[in-house]
């Protein structure tokens, strides 16, 4: 008598298209995603005093630094908008974007551990970080909703249409920082020395982004350069859509989201490379 085929509830190979994304395999892990958002947010203020109150904290004491340096001794132009918002605003996307890239960097180094241990999808892990960076930015983005009204109610910002496309361009950071962070987390498997340098590198980068200055600002050459920086567009477009000034067109959006895009693609491609040999490496 034949005996019922059997059938596998479960099934991991090694030869998978270097594109693939596997988005319904990392949708069945989606409880893993929740656990790994609720322990990094536990974990990042446990034995705190001040706890969440942290998320306010840090782009307040930033941006008092910011208008003091860079707002009064600098006296660098904030294209008319109040100086404040200014640089809460700069402050508030940069915190989300240089979080996000830091911490998917680290996916096969920081979890090397786990990864050894159990199968889940890779990619579970630094989308669990965009997510988590994703409910700070949350917390901070109303700080700046807070003090937007208080300035719009002097009617000293004025917004646009173009105010309909915050989710978009916070969408457009998230993919930039886990296309990056894939590349770099591929490459810190075997170069370790990577790590070190992209803290130094994302320091560096900040100034090359229109976060404490508006594009208008820079002189010939450089502003034309300053275009293809992938962060330049969602900086100047969101400014122009919040404060109704800056130095934005809807061409420079397009060069980012291209760029953003690419970006991302090599990062997919990399790291399910390197997915599959990692643990030999690292």
């Amino acid at each position: 008598m034949n005996e019922p085929q059997q059938k596998w509830t479960e099934t991991i190979e090694t030869h998978h298209s270097l594109l693939d994304l596997k988005l319904k395999e990392v949708w069945r892990y989606k409880d893993l995603i929740y656990m790994f958002v609720k322990r990094d947010f536990i974990s990042s203020f446990k034995q705190t005093i001040l706890g969440p109150i942290w998320f306010f904290v840090n782009p307040i004491l930033t941006t008092i630094v910011y208008l003091i340096v860079f707002g009064k001794i600098a006296n660098l132009s904030t294209d008319g908008t109040p100086p404040i918002l200014f640089y809460l605003a700069g402050v508030t996307l940069w915190n989300y974007f240089s979080s996000c890239l830091l911490g998917t960097s680290s996916t096969f180094v920081g979890n090397a551990n786990m990864f050894g241990k159990v199968y889940f999808p890779r990619l579970v892990t630094p989308i669990s970080i965009v997510i988590s960076n994703l409910m700070r930015l949350g917390v901070q983005f109303l700080l700046f909703i807070l003090g937007w009204l208080y300035y719009f109610s002097k009617g000293e910002v004025k917004p646009n249409i173009w105010i309909l496309a915050t989710p978009f361009l916070i969408f457009l950071m998230a993919v930039f920082a886990l296309g990056v962070g894939m590349i770099f987390s591929s490459l810190t498997t075997k170069y370790k020395d990577l790590t070190m340098l992209l803290g130094f590198g994302v320091s560096l980068y900040m100034y090359a982004t229109p976060v404490i200055y508006p594009t208008s600002a820079l002189p010939g050459i450089f502003r034309k350069l300053s275009f293809y920086n992938p962060l330049t567009g969602i900086f100047e477009c969101f400014k122009y859509a919040w404060f109704g000034a800056g130095d934005f067109s809807p061409l420079m959006l397009g060069i980012s989201s291209a760029i953003i895009f690419l970006l991302f693609m090599v990062g997919i491609v990399i790291f399910n490379k390197i997915e599959k040999s990692f643990m030999d490496t690292v």
